[in-house]
């Protein structure tokens, strides 16, 4: 074997030696991960097989364009990989290739929506999401009075619609009553801060009377979809779009599924593949899209049912045990992974909740609530419970962290007093400074992080000792 250059050494050595800096920085992220609850609900945690297919071969190679029709060559074993991917994207959902198709490429959702809307409408054309504040998407077309704000919104004319404020849920009625007033070309359904499942039919019937597309983004509730304990909108959809790494417990990626027993399938078909390439992005990610169909081949395993029914069974204990402590939840309770959670009667933002929730070892994430005047300063905190429950938490674990939640808002609560200013840069100083409120702050921390140490990290090697410190972690982390 010839001996190797100095200028390719460094190819042949480890993360560990080839670069301290980023392997001591993963090694600190997988500490964090193992040793507090990652509780956003956009969030998973995908398994190592995920994460070996992520980290492969695969990720050497171009192939811009389709199977058998590729810009490059050596493409054998990656148009073998895309095959395999497509049909299991459609076996995990339970859909019949002679009337779905689907492009695996989209680097995220964010792209295989606006992937879609390049394939199904035409710039300045109307388009109908739910608003940002109520729950929606970025990507489904928001702006301010004052500015367009997403590439969904400056290309094409958007208009939102609501919940109804008695109930909080979709105001399917509302959005029929607008839509004959702005005549909407796609209508989008689906959210990233909604509670609850969704009324398909009779989205439908307010497409049909527009001759309308009908769109669904599952991005969030995809995993519980081809699990079949949420509506199904495949039933009535035109394109469904999601990503892969929320409930469907895969790499961070989006695919794009498109009816083909419509009038002009074919068409429909061209029109998302050519969005996709060459018009929206190049070449795809061979690596994140083995990672893909590794996810989905586990989404179509027979325990997958019991991994979503689990999630949701999670979800209704952590908001029921929420509600016990006297806070007032979005609809009362959820149908998914998610629960909105209205912090707004207790003089807190989401903010000050969510910043107090990372220095004890909680991840959440700042949310607007339906009524909010800005999505700048929420007042609500939106919680997942797909990642703690890919850690093998059930219903019991739930209520201990919805605890350690009651004890975090009253944390923040006391520390708001203290700072005499709602100033968040003074609410920090008293959260982080030499306070009491401080002390119990480092307390809830250790009893998080004990709680957290005690379940298993997927792809995470955790030997009797426990799990090595990594450089630049404090010893009372």
């Amino acid at each position: 074997m010839a001996s190797t250059p100095d200028y390719n050494k460094d190819l042949y050595l480890p993360l560990a030696q080839a670069d301290e800096e980023v392997h001591n920085i993963i090694e600190k992220e997988a500490w964090r991960q193992w040793s507090g609850l990652e509780l956003i609900a956009s969030e998973n945690l995908t398994s190592r097989a995920t994460m070996e297919a992520n980290g492969s071969f695969l990720t050497n190679k171009y192939s811009e364009g389709l199977p058998a029709a590729r810009y490059y060559g050596g493409n054998e074993w990656i148009d073998e990989l895309e095959i395999l991917c497509r049909k299991r994207a459609l076996e995990a959902f339970h859909l019949d290739p002679a009337k779905w198709g689907v492009n695996v490429q989209p680097y995220s959702g964010s792209t295989a929506n606006f992937a879609a809307l390049t394939a199904l409408i035409q710039p300045q054309d109307r388009l109908m999401g739910l608003g940002l504040p109520d729950g929606g998407h970025l990507t489904h077309g928001y702006y301010t009075a004052k500015k367009k704000i997403t590439a969904s919104s400056i290309y094409f004319q958007s208009f939102p619609y609501a919940l109804d404020p008695k109930t909080q849920l979709i105001d399917y009625e509302g959005l029929a009553s607008q839509a004959r007033i702005f005549k909407p070309r796609l209508i989008i359904c689906g959210a990233s801060a909604y509670p609850r499942d969704w009324d398909y039919a009779d989205l439908r019937k307010t497409a049909n009377e527009h001759g309308a597309f009908l769109m669904a983004d599952i991005a969030h509730t995809s995993g519980l979809v081809a699990a079949q304990v949420l509506n199904n909108p495949f039933e009535y959809c035109d394109v469904v779009t999601t990503t892969t790494h929320k409930t469907l417990r895969g790499p961070r990626a989006g695919l794009i599924f498109f009816r083909k027993d419509l009038q002009n399938a074919e068409d429909l078909e061209k029109r998302v593949n050519e969005a996709v390439f060459p018009a929206c992005q190049g070449g795809p990610h061979n690596n994140t899209i083995a990672g893909i169909a590794v996810a989905l081949k586990q989404a179509a395993s027979p325990t997958w049912k019991k991994y979503a029914l689990q999630v949701v069974s999670n979800a209704k204990a952590l908001a029921s045990e929420l509600v016990s402590c006297g806070y007032k939840l979005q609809t009362e309770g959820t149908d998914n992974h998610l629960v909105l959670w209205d912090l707004r009667p207790t003089g807190l933002t989401g903010s000050k909740v969510e910043k107090i929730g990372d220095l004890v070892g909680i991840t959440i994430n700042k949310n607007a609530v339906s009524g909010d005047k800005s999505a700048q300063t929420p007042g609500g905190i939106r919680l997942g419970t797909s990642a703690l429950t890919s850690r093998n938490m059930l219903e019991e674990d739930h209520k201990k962290v919805a605890q350690f939640l009651h004890r975090t808002v009253q944390l923040s609560l006391q520390i708001q007093k203290e700072a005499g200013s709602k100033l968040l840069k003074d609410f920090v100083r008293v959260a982080t400074g030499e306070t009491e409120s401080a002390k119990a702050v480092k307390q809830l921390k250790q009893e998080v992080h004990a709680f957290a140490r005690s379940f298993p990290l997927p792809g995470l090697d955790v030997g009797p000792q426990g799990l090595k410190r990594p450089a630049g972690i404090p010893e009372d982390d």
